[in-house]
């Protein structure tokens, strides 16, 4: 076996840290545009950035990677970190099975291979590989992004995603042949797809931008029809073709006599409408309005539809209600509102109400009456998914796994409601040699918010131990357990790892999101910056050997408390970050994000709020930062590298001391869906060696 590397042993390589020499980085030209907002202008040096389409920025991220990946092929122990993250990584990985026609499918990963394959079987008979996205391109940077079967099984709409990008190509096959259908669809984004019987299907897209596919704005979301055999060109605008919405998404009910259309104009908050596909002429029957509420129907028997909602339920509730008399005051309560937060499946005639109390799940069975059946057991604490199946089905598969127990399968009887393994891991991991604790610290305003803390059996709580703490805080995402071989390679040799449920998330329902956006997103920052205080305190570390990371609305987290509070962190991690939050809005579909942080334009006081904590604008002159690694990728069309770019460009200019300021920029890579396990195992690398360079011993 590998001899894992010791962090001591590292360390002590590492004293002359502070001695090194200032890096020597390439030269950002600054090239000053100024905009007004209100009665305020702001300059911006580094406009010219955003231009995803320029040779300059092309060759600017050239001259920053050579920089980057210099620096990092020198960290002393890189590649005794990767040949031991790959020899865990490679060990076989199967998905949930599910079934579809005559067939069960079933994803599997043989350990190392750079996407998942697709499998099925007939009965008892022998799987056979259905689709091996493997085989789309060599590096493996072209992903199967989605499946969506028709009811009976018989046809396939598969999605693909090219270099990790958000726009879709979808193509159609016969199941039983693998026959090609017709041509590819093409620029299909924000999408699932809905099959009306076997003639056709329903998506969403935005019209192609004219000039960047990866960076002009998409903010107007069209509900299409597609009729198999005919051109794309020739689909039906259902809905969205004049009122302006930013999502919109179109299902068909399991009868196939209703389509149900959800449309946003951001990330929380949607309408919902019925239309009766067996009249042509049916009008749109629309169940909620204003954005009030979050609301989606989950099942119908006729004309009886029941639907989740958090409207007057900040915790959501099933309802039931029959199409005759659609008004919420008429809407009948299933499962009632908890205190904790309802998420809902259904299979084999029954729904399974699923809740995260915290940080552990608890389902519990109820019939179709919203009569109680039972609470699902389980053999231990963690996070529990899947629950999900066909009417006919006798059984159901769901998942558990939490931060030091990687992920089995489970098959669930519904009528006895026993459960019995399916399928586990052949992982070199042992789960029983880790701790892994649940405490409550108090936040700036005297909140108490939850953090999760792994680390090894035996290691001594001295303050000195490397750790990283993770957060998000947004977009009503609640962090559950997860077993990552990533942060196991991290924890078997001494780490700590540390993960924050901050306020915007969706650990508490909506007031605990709603706690976190616009006016209130400092919220968000003090309860991180609070974690990090809460674990020096307790002495599973200091701030010379803590590291935080976030990616997306975690890269801003990152950003800002990393300038608010540059004295109590040694490393930075900012991934795929918002981090101008004057222009976030100008990109893609980051208009929806406004309900989460606002807009620099729609208020003065919104203005100088977001202006106050905007990363890209709170970079100080003669400030020692920490040691900080951007990280984002050259396609990634939903947060814009721009925003990592100018960000690091900053940092670059203004940072005090010898604490490096490097931006690793993936080429040929998104926002992370789909990435190749190739470039995942190479990123974590520099990540984990990167934190342990840059800590002081």
């Amino acid at each position: 076996m590998l001899k894992l590397i010791s962090f001591s042993a590292v360390l002590l390589l590492l004293i002359s840290c502070n001695s090194r020499q200032k890096i020597k980085y390439p030269t950002t030209e600054k090239i000053v545009v100024t905009d007004a907002y209100f009665d305020t202008e702001v300059k911006d040096p580094y406009r010219w950035l955003e231009d995803d389409m320029s040779a300059e920025v092309k060759d600017w991220v050239k001259l920053q990677n050579e920089v980057t990946f210099s620096y990092l092929e020198e960290i002393p122990q890189r590649e005794e970190l990767k040949n031991r993250l790959e020899k865990l990584w490679n060990y076989e990985k199967i998905g949930t099975p599910f079934q579809e026609g005559d067939y069960t499918y079933f994803y599997k990963n043989d350990g190392l291979q750079n996407q998942y394959v697709l499998y099925r079987k007939k009965g008892e008979g022998a799987e056979q590989v259905f689709i091996d996205p493997n085989q789309f391109t060599e590096d493996g940077t072209i992903s199967l992004a989605g499946i969506y079967f028709s009811e009976d099984g018989s046809l396939l709409a598969y999605s693909i995603s090219e270099g990790g990008s958000d726009w879709r190509k979808v193509i159609v096959i016969e199941t039983e042949n693998k026959t090609l259908v017709e041509d590819t669809l093409l620029n299909i984004k924000f999408s699932g797809i809905s099959w009306n019987g076997n003639e056709g299907y329903y998506y969403s897209s935005y019209d192609k931008p004219e000039k960047s596919v990866l960076s002009d704005k998409t903010d107007h979301h069209k509900l299409y029809y597609h009729k198999l055999g005919t051109p794309q060109n020739e689909d039906e605008i259902i809905f969205g073709a004049e009122d302006k919405f930013r999502y919109v998404r179109g299902g068909v009910t399991k009868d196939l006599s209703y389509l149900i259309i959800s449309a946003s104009k951001a990330t929380s908050g949607n309408n919902l409408f019925i239309k009766d596909l067996r009249n042509k002429n049916s009008k749109l029957i629309q169940l909620t309005a204003d954005f009030k509420s979050d609301s989606y129907i989950i099942h119908n028997i006729g004309t009886t539809f029941y639907a989740v909602t958090n409207l007057e339920a900040p915790n959501k509730r099933l309802v039931q209600f029959n199409l005759s008399n659609t008004n919420s005051e008429n809407w009948k309560d299933l499962i009632p509102e908890t205190e904790n937060v309802l998420s809902l499946s259904k299979g084999g005639g029954y729904f399974f109400a699923k809740y995260f109390q915290d940080a552990n799940s608890k389902v519990i069975q109820y019939n179709y009456d919203g009569d109680l059946m039972r609470e699902v057991e389980f053999s231990g604490k963690g996070n529990v998914s899947g629950f999900g199946g066909k009417e006919d089905q006798k059984e159901i598969f769901y998942n558990f796994s939490n931060y030091i127990t990687p992920r089995s399968s489970f098959k669930y009887n519904f009528e006895t409601g026993k459960s019995v393994l399916y399928w586990s891991p052949n992982i070199d991991f042992n789960t029983n040699d880790f701790v892994a604790e649940q405490h409550f610290y108090t936040s700036k305003d005297g909140t108490k918010v939850p953090i999760s803390i792994m680390y090894k059996k035996g290691v001594e709580l001295n303050g000195k131990n490397p750790t990283i703490l993770y957060g998000y805080g947004g977009f009503n995402v609640s962090l559950k357990p997860s077993f990552s071989v990533t942060n196991a390679v991290w924890l078997e040799q001494g780490g700590v790892y540390a993960v924050a449920n901050l306020r915007g998330g969706g650990e508490y329902g909506k007031k605990w999101h709603d706690a976190g956006i616009k006016m209130q997103k400092q919220n968000v920052f003090d309860d991180f910056i609070a974690a990090a205080e809460f674990l020096i305190e307790n002495k599973y570390t200091n701030s010379n050997h803590l590291a935080i990371k976030g990616s997306s609305n975690g890269g801003l987290l990152v950003g800002a408390c990393m300038l608010q509070r540059s004295d109590l962190f040694k490393v930075a991690l900012p991934g795929v970050g918002v981090l101008d939050m004057l222009r976030y809005h100008t990109f893609t579909s980051g208009a929806g994000w406004a309900y989460d942080y606002g807009t620099a334009e729609e208020s003065k006081e919104m203005f100088e709020y977001l202006k106050s904590y905007s990363p890209v604008h709170n970079v100080k002159e003669g400030v020692e930062y920490p040691a900080t690694l951007v990280i984002t990728g050259d396609h990634d069309d939903r947060v814009v590298p721009a925003h990592s770019f100018k960000f690091a460009a900053e940092l670059q200019a203004k940072q005090s001391g010898n604490n490096p300021t490097l931006i690793r920029i993936e080429t040929n890579a998104g926002h992370g869906a789909g990435t190749p396990v190739s470039k995942r195992i190479e990123e974590a690398v520099d990540i984990m060696g990167f934190v342990l360079y840059n800590c002081e011993s």
